[in-house]
């Protein structure tokens, strides 16, 4: 209908994008609005089964989603990922959207150092090393966007795990990715 919300959104049209951990929640939410505006999207998943039905349903809506098994939490998987996607995409990306994040609740001195080294790995060095693994792409593109999806628990106190909150609040820093195009 003209003149609808619709009609007056901002397009992707032709762009690229990865979106990490698109399968549920937000990550899937930000597969489907990117695809819907344009993008042509490639997103990652854990579980294979839950991909695969994913991709089916975008397919049915006539969206550009593809879709590889990734576990970020491996620098090698990753290093598969951003080949897959420069292929993909023929070595240029426009948007990076850093979805993957998970917690664990527990009280601060319940953690484990497996607990720490989990969450680290999953919620912040993944993001961090995506970041810098699409960045070739992202340059090449000549107009690269980087997304970090980020929790109130990074700025303020909440009961849902310390190490979590340190994981989601490094990204508020402008400073973090001064300079990444230079």
């Amino acid at each position: 209908m003209a003149g609808s919300r619709e009609d007056t959104r901002w397009s992707v049209q032709g762009m690229t994008a990865l979106v990490t951990g698109g399968t549920k929640g937000l990550g899937f939410a930000v597969v489907e609005e990117l695809a819907k505006l344009g993008a042509r999207v490639h997103t990652c998943a854990r579980n294979e089964s839950q991909l695969k039905e994913c991709l089916r349903v975008w397919e049915s809506k006539g969206f550009q989603v593809t879709g590889s098994v990734c576990d970020l939490t491996s620098r090698a998987q990753r290093e598969n990922l951003m080949t897959e996607v420069s292929t993909l995409f023929n070595g240029k990306l426009n948007i990076l959207v850093n979805n993957v994040g998970t917690n664990i609740r527990k009280s601060t001195v319940e953690f484990t150092a497996d607990d720490y080294s989990f969450l680290m790995s999953t919620n912040l060095e993944s993001a961090y090393h995506t970041c810098q693994l699409a960045h070739p792409l992202l340059k090449s593109s000549g107009s690269g966007s980087i997304v970090f999806l980020s929790s109130v628990a990074g700025v303020v106190s909440l009961s849902v795990g310390s190490i979590y909150g340190a994981t989601k609040g490094n990204f508020f820093c402008p400073p973090l990715l001064s300079g990444f195009f230079n």
